[in-house]
């Protein structure tokens, strides 16, 4: 009988070591799992908010290098009109109203003659410019304004070249905060004689950059070639009055306020964390070297990872229910082993805890059939049916501004580890994508993303697109997978670009391709499983065969559940060898076009 005991708390103490072993072990899977999640959708997202800011940057960028050019051209075609009319100088004012009649941009213009060029006009400068409607005339040749030692006037003459002056409050001219390109123009013996000006004004610049709206709390900033803060909708009790470089020293976190500041000014084009008060934002910033001038956009990254925060609670509910669904496995196993159960039963018990992880992977892809019972644009259908009890084919779908998302893939590899690919691919998408719908982009981005961190290297092949749902365009991108099936007056293949599967490589180029489906179209999306079906003379299922049982126009279910038959029919007792995932959408909107 005490040997019976020892044998008994030998094996209860065993057990419990090797219950503690896989526990600890599952624990760290699940954290490193997670881990790997936030840093895969991490990096996507500030990939992707880095992505907005520089193209935020060169649109607005390129909408202000147009009011600069039109500046410019107005005054150097101008030149020539000047220099004729310096023995004439009364008709110098009409060169400089001509500019301001004939460009909306330009505010106002005056030919500025050299001090003492003209011994009758010692000082001369007719001033033209637009107040409301009406062209307003004035000289500037005052004492008070001294115009032969503004900026505008010293600084052409200086460098022998067009110039933008710094932004300024024109006291004695326009009377609004401006800024002034200028030209010295030369007489017929090469003389230095006048500067010929067009003044322009900065009110539309601070409504442009103002309402950039990048995310919901960025904001977008402007500053001039000597750091004079020119636009902050923050606080725009700054402009004109502060430089960056005096803000700069009043931040929490001064030295890298400071650094940034050079950055900034060095000419250089990029971006930079930095901390105020608490909050952690980026910086991104862009030269133009034209003005001088640089323009940045700040974004708190509380914004940058607002989805990602609301994705990481999901992920802690589903680690702290598979610890319990692994506690609940380890009791139960424990008891079998002091009962001396058989290994039948313990088989049993262990593959019915699959099925229950099985159902936590199938939880997380759409399941509820019709999706948008609502929309009677749209009739859609997906199934999965995995080879094992966890398996790696994943699909997902959903609608944001009235555009349908939806994606196939299929991961290589089977069981635990595909799941798991599985689960973070999907992830990856639903984050990416909720914030661009360019499906290029999308898969550049995940594609980026997991192949930094693919220590394993598994791959998924992928296919996603973007369906307009008023239109019928339809914008999508493959990544290496099947073909899907176009059912339109015929059936046949969707033309795709061969592109390689995510994870792969970083780096890569995804090519994006376009169609518009009509009303009653429909894409059938699938995987190997479908077509790659072995009967048990080895025989598949094929393309023909595929093809074949789309024939004849169903309700959704009805066609996914048809061709399910029809696998089953021909791959008869055959053991299944791959998960098969199938995914239909039939348009049904448009019907007037």
């Amino acid at each position: 009988m005490k040997i019976v005991d020892s044998v008994e708390r030998a094996i209860a103490r065993r057990s419990a070591g090797m219950g503690l072993a896989l526990v600890i072990v599952a624990a760290v899977t699940l954290e490193a799992t997670a881990l790997i999640q936030y840093i895969y959708s991490g990096r996507a997202i500030r990939q992707e908010a880095t992505m907005r800011a520089e193209s935020q940057l060169e649109s607005t960028q390129g909408k202000i290098l147009d009011v600069i050019n039109q500046a410019e051209a107005a005054v150097r075609n101008s030149v020539w009109i000047a220099q004729w009319c310096l023995d004439v100088p009364d008709s110098l004012q009409r060169v400089s109203q001509r500019i301001v009649e004939d460009n909306p941009v330009v505010l106002g213009s005056t030919v500025a003659l050299v001090p003492g060029y003209l011994k009758s006009r010692p000082l001369f400068s007719p001033y033209v410019y637009l107040n409301g409607d009406q062209l307003v005339f004035r000289s500037l040749a005052t004492e008070d304004y001294d115009y032969p030692n503004q900026e505008w006037f010293t600084k052409p003459i200086e460098l022998d070249e067009g110039y933008w002056s710094e932004p300024y409050v024109d006291i004695g001219g326009g009377e609004v905060l401006m800024t002034t390109f200028s030209m010295p123009i030369k007489d017929k013996n090469g003389v230095t004689a006048a500067v010929l000006t067009a003044d322009v004004s900065l009110d539309w610049l601070t409504e442009l950059v103002g309402n950039i709206r990048v995310y919901p709390s960025a904001y977008s900033m402007m500053f001039s070639r000597t750091g004079k803060i020119m636009v902050c909708p923050p606080a725009e009790t700054l402009v004109m009055r502060h430089s960056v470089e005096e803000v700069a020293a009043q931040m929490e976190d001064t030295s890298t306020a400071l650094s940034l500041t050079r950055r900034m000014f060095s000419g250089e084009a990029g971006s930079m964390p930095v901390t105020n008060n608490g909050e952690k934002k980026i910086v991104y910033f862009s030269p133009m070297n034209r003005t001088g001038w640089v323009m940045s956009i700040v974004i708190p990254e509380s914004d940058m990872f607002a989805s990602i925060q609301k994705v990481g609670k999901n992920v802690l509910l589903l680690q702290l229910l598979g610890l319990l669904m692994l506690i609940l496995i380890l009791r139960s196993f424990f008891k079998s082993q002091l009962k001396y159960k058989d290994l039948y039963d313990k088989k049993e018990r262990i593959e019915g805890e699959l099925h229950i992880a099985r159902g936590i992977q199938m939880s997380m892809v759409p399941k509820i059939f019709p999706p948008f019972p609502e929309r009677h644009d749209l009739d859609m259908a997906a199934a999965i049916v995995p080879a094992k009890e966890v398996g790696g084919d994943l699909y997902d779908f959903y609608i944001r501004d009235e555009k349908l998302f939806f994606c196939i893939g299929d991961v290589s590899g089977k069981g635990v580890p595909a799941s798991l690919v599985m689960a973070v691919t999907r992830t990856i998408f639903r984050t990416v994508s909720a914030h661009t719908d360019k499906p290029g982009l999308i898969a550049w981005a995940m594609n980026d993303s997991m192949a930094d961190m693919n220590e394993s290297n598994m791959f998924v092949t992928f296919f996603c697109g973007v369906l307009d749902l008023a239109s019928g365009h339809l914008c999508y991108c493959n990544a290496g997978h099947n073909p899907p099936m176009l059912l339109t007056d015929a059936i046949r293949p969707l033309a795709v670009e061969a592109n390689l599967p995510l994870g792969i490589m970083q780096g890569m180029e995804f090519a994006e391709q376009e169609i518009d489906l009509r009303y009653d179209d429909a894409i059938f999306l699938y995987t190997d499983g479908l077509n790659e079906a072995e009967n048990i003379a080895h025989e598949q299922f094929g393309e023909a065969r595929m093809e074949e049982a789309l024939h004849g126009r169903k309700a959704a279910l009805d066609l996914l559940e048809s061709v399910k038959e029809k696998v089953g029919a021909f791959v008869g007792e055959a053991e299944q060898s791959d998960d098969l995932t199938m995914l239909f959408i039939h348009y049904l909107g448009n019907k007037e076009a």
